[in-house]
């Protein structure tokens, strides 16, 4: 029966829908009312995204679950949407992270509870949009849409700082995506008239075609990773947004850049991503290692987080770039998968571990009202549980072994061996400066004396709070003991990317 239903449809719609209903509904329910409404459509998303990764066949690259229906048929534009190796996995992080978010903010939230738990159901649908479409437009809509509920939830919950951080957040992102737009309406004529990206995909391109258009697509996602120098507006976001939006924007949105990368740049500019990969690695290095740097100066915990999180990612653009490095180097493309899956694992093992200490940080930041660690200081004295699981989010921000931190850094680290010695070693250096900064965090803010007054007075993590740490340590260990399954799902289609990229593109 089950199989019968348009399943990632119902994955798109249902956030969507059930958040139209909260947010409207919502008004003549009582504030409990709104937060099982909310609770409800978020685990029905989640479930039906464990439909999907139930009925997933790994050995399959081509698209799964795939629906087209003529949406506006003059142009050829068509809901089609689709998924993946790559897809899949972003899809579950995002159904399962909305749930910890309408869980985090249960009692967190108390001003406008339907508004703000419908944002985020709309949110996720948008997200779990982005991630499906196959259609250009389609795409794009999704893409563009999730900035307004994102803005919504920055604007309105955020910080004193807000409105700044709001409108820097949207004009960077949206100013970016413009120029995506202009190349895939260029890519449009150059398929006679069809925004299916498998058709741009497949396009054969001058070289200075596809190096316009890998600079457009750069505009975008560069911005959405971030990448440096376009970065700065990620701080700001982070440390104005309420708990569940910084979780939100860590564990997902970060990720769209990543993926925008994978699904349009390398496929459809793939001689001039092979030309300009030197630029790339070159800016993914300066996020490891110099933002690493950066994160050390903090002394607001959320910022130091949000440029933890700009460093690795730094890693899944490198992961990512290196394939053709590789290549040059040793005349086979077998690294470039394992650097191509290492930036696929870090993307989704990043995803649980941000969001982890963002929720951390909301813990104390909703019992003392402070983000400044040395506000802080012998946490572990009055909340041991507390201290217990930030350890372990901490060692594995870090990149520990045997959490999932470590298995993603260790993958590009390893292929980046292949290409250059030079290059692993720069990158083995955020092992170094992601436990400096992380644990030095650590230890100022849970160890030692009690200095605080407030410190005295903190009760540990209530039973709530302590269902979702869990829910976190989970993955983050089963990932970092037996990443298997992950990358099984993803590896027939990683291989195929990788095949296509060793074929030109050029006419």
């Amino acid at each position: 029966m089950v199989a019968d239903l348009p399943i990632l449809s119902l994955c798109v719609w249902v956030p969507l829908i059930g958040g139209l209903w909260v947010v409207f509904a919502g008004s003549r329910m009582s504030t409990n009312a709104v937060r099982n409404n909310a609770l409800f459509f978020s685990v029905l998303t989640f479930g039906l995204t464990l439909f999907l990764w139930r009925d997933f066949d790994n050995n399959v690259a081509a698209m799964q679950f795939t629906e087209k229906l003529s949406w506006i048929a003059q142009f050829d534009i068509f809901y089609h949407i689709g998924i993946d190796g790559i897809a899949l996995p972003l899809i579950l992080l995002t159904s399962f992270t909305t749930v910890l978010i309408v869980l985090a903010g249960w009692e967190v939230i108390t001003d406008r509870v339907n508004q703000y738990m419908g944002a985020f159901l709309i949110l996720e649908g948008l997200m779990i949009g982005v991630f499906s479409a196959l259609d250009a437009v389609l795409f794009y809509v999704f893409w563009e849409a999730m900035l307004i509920p994102m803005f919504l939830i920055i604007g309105i919950w955020g910080g004193p700082g807000r409105i700044y951080a709001t409108i820097k957040f949207f004009l960077y992102t949206f100013l970016g995506s413009v120029f995506m737009l202009v190349a895939l309406l260029y890519l449009y004529r150059q398929t006679n008239g069809s925004f299916a990206i498998e058709d741009m995909q497949a396009l054969l391109l001058t070289l200075p075609q596809q190096k316009w258009i890998f600079v457009a697509f750069l505009l975008a996602f560069a911005v959405k990773v971030p990448m440096w120098p376009v970065h700065t507006w990620l701080p700001d976001a982070h440390v104005e947004a309420p708990t569940g939006g910084s979780v939100v924007l860590a564990a997902v949105m970060l990720k769209m850049g990543g993926y925008g990368f994978i699904r349009f740049s390398l496929p459809m500019a793939t001689d001039a991503a092979a030309s300009l990969n030197g630029m790339m690695i070159g800016l993914s290095l300066i996020a490891i290692v110099y933002i690493g740097f950066v994160a050390l100066a903090q002394e607001d915990m959320k910022k130091l987080i949000a440029y933890s999180s700009i460093s690795h990612m730094g890693f899944v653009t490198l992961g990512f770039f290196i394939c053709f490095e590789i290549f040059s180097e040793t005349g086979s493309w077998t690294g470039a998968v394992m650097g191509i899956e290492g930036g696929m694992v870090q993307m989704v093992s990043h995803g649980f571990i941000s969001a982890a200490l963002f929720l951390c940080v909301g813990v104390m930041y909703d019992r003392v009202h402070s983000r400044q660690i040395g506000d802080y200081g012998g946490v572990v004295n009055t909340m041991p549980r507390f201290a217990a699981f930030m350890m372990l989010f901490a060692m594995a921000n870090a990149g520990l072994p045997g959490t999932s931190g470590f298995v993603g850094e260790f993958l590009v680290i390893l292929s980046a061996f292949k290409a250059s010695f030079w290059l692993a070693f720069f990158a083995a250096t955020t092992l170094v400066l992601g436990a400096a900064y992380t644990l030095w965090m650590y230890k100022r803010v849970i160890f030692g004396e009690v200095t605080n007054a407030a410190v005295k007075t903190l009760e540990d993590i209530s039973m709530r709070e302590t269902a979702i740490l869990i829910a976190l340590v989970i993955p983050i260990l089963i990932l970092g003991i037996w990443p298997a399954p992950l990358l099984d799902m993803m590896h027939v289609t990683i291989a195929q990317l990788v095949e296509q990229l060793s074929q030109s593109k050029l006419p």
